[in-house]
């Protein structure tokens, strides 16, 4: 029975890339900002894991945030499972959330991936919330498989096959289709400590499965000593979230908290969500510097380790002189990182240089949102950066590639193309 509902209304909706760019760095060309892959309008959904996040944590929150309860709901029951389901209005130390929760005849009943996919294709939920749906148990599945040794459609979901679990994940893909979400970000995860008990006896937190899911993403553990990220969680930033770390650039158009069962008194247990807009928002993002001055690497060396660097994922490279103690000439190698890439490109370094040691340190990246727009010049097609603010400037790899097959010298191809986009702006 649906105790409480919230009106449907509309609410939405990283790190940019620098340095050097070529055809060959996929790496960079997939980790575009944001801003700067969609000019237009785009929805993105934050959360904000602080306390954790699980299934009904996530529902309550995208409920909050706008999602209509009722239709979600409605939706939910095109599965078949005879289960129940109850929104209402808590609080968590003071704070107002939503609490979601289901009841089910069977909780308990194990299911394989195939018997999952199927109920989903066979319901009435939207195309894109069934495909989103899938993919999170799809992660799920890989997960439970490694951890138990097993093929992926041979895994028994134990508890995540529950009729809870599955309304928890389908809830969610319901509503971020309600929402109109097109991108997911999430903070650095809180997983917990401590034990936890499951269908297997009690096991460390993060659990097995969950501990996979998150694996080279951030995490941390605050607060009770108990399990705050469930696998469900897990799994949904696992398929879900493209970046992790601070909140990327947006316009903030509605909030919604989603309740855990628990009230703790060191913190609000809940789940936060920031939806907003990415468009003409100036790109901040949270880097991770690396450095280390260098006395006794030739060139060669240190010009093959910049490019391991790139493409290794560094969002920029630089060398530069400096004056070392006992007087000696030596070399500041400086890589801008993102911090999921730190840990990785630190190791780099030291593997590919003779550096004993490195600064790493956090810093704030600042970056004017821009697109390309294409030029056409006599030898050939041309991308041009395009900031907000009125630059401009023809991409480099375009125009080196048409020289070399032209012969026509660079600066030449860099003049027609700058040429060709003024006469097309002021047509």
């Amino acid at each position: 029975m649906l105790k409480f509902s919230i009106p449907m209304s509309r609410a939405p909706a990283d790190a940019g890339t620098g340095g050097r760019k070529s055809c060959c760095h996929n790496k960079d060309i997939r980790r575009e900002s944001l801003a700067r892959q969609f000019p237009v309008p785009m929805k993105l959904c934050y959360f904000d894991a602080f306390s954790g996040i699980a299934g009904d944590m996530t529902v309550g929150a995208l409920i909050d945030a706008g999602a209509d309860a009722n239709v979600v709901i409605d939706h939910l029951r095109s599965l078949g499972t005879e289960a129940s389901y109850e929104v209402e209005k808590t609080k968590r130390r003071g704070i107002a959330a939503t609490k979601f929760r289901v009841t089910a005849n069977d909780p308990k009943k194990h299911r394989h991936l195939h018997h999952i996919t199927d109920m989903i294709d066979k319901s009435g939920l939207p195309a894109q919330a069934k495909h989103t749906a899938q993919r999170i148990f799809e992660e799920l599945a890989k997960a439970e498989a490694q951890v138990h040794g097993s093929d992926i459609q041979k895994v028994h979901f134990h508890e995540v096959g529950a009729v809870d679990s599955i309304a928890d994940i389908c809830g969610t893909a319901i509503a971020l289709n309600l929402l109109a979400i097109e991108q997911v970000a999430s903070s650095a995860v809180n997983t917990g400590s401590g034990t936890a008990n499951t269908e297997h006896g009690v096991l460390p937190v993060p659990t097995p499965a969950t501990a996979l899911l998150l694996r080279d993403r951030p995490i941390y553990a605050r607060g009770p000593a108990m399990e705050l990220t469930t696998p469900t969680g897990a799994a949904i930033l696992a398929a879900m979230a493209q970046t992790f770390g601070p909140p990327p650039p947006m316009k903030v158009t509605a909030i919604g908290y989603g309740a855990g069962d628990r009230d703790f008194k060191e913190h609000a247990n809940v789940l936060r969500v920031m939806i907003g807009d990415i468009e003409h928002v100036a790109e901040a993002t949270a880097v991770s510097v690396i450095e280390a001055n260098i006395d006794d690497s030739t060139p060669e060396v240190l010009g093959y380790a910049m490019e391991r660097l790139f493409d290794g994922g560094a969002l920029d490279v630089t060398l530069s002189p400096l004056m070392m103690k006992k007087n000696r000439p030596g070399t500041l190698l400086r890589v801008i990182a993102r911090p999921g890439d730190r840990e990785s490109l630190a190791e780099l370094v030291l593997r590919e240089t003779s550096t004993l040691g490195l600064r790493v340190y956090e810093a704030e990246r600042r970056v004017q949102p821009r697109e390309f727009v294409d030029v056409t010049t006599a030898h050939g097609s041309v991308k041009m950066k395009v900031a907000t603010n009125g630059g401009f400037a023809p991409e480099f790899e375009d125009c080196r590639r048409l020289a070399t097959e032209t012969g026509i010298p660079l600066r030449q191809i860099v003049a027609e193309a700058t040429s060709a986009y003024l006469q097309n702006k002021k047509q």
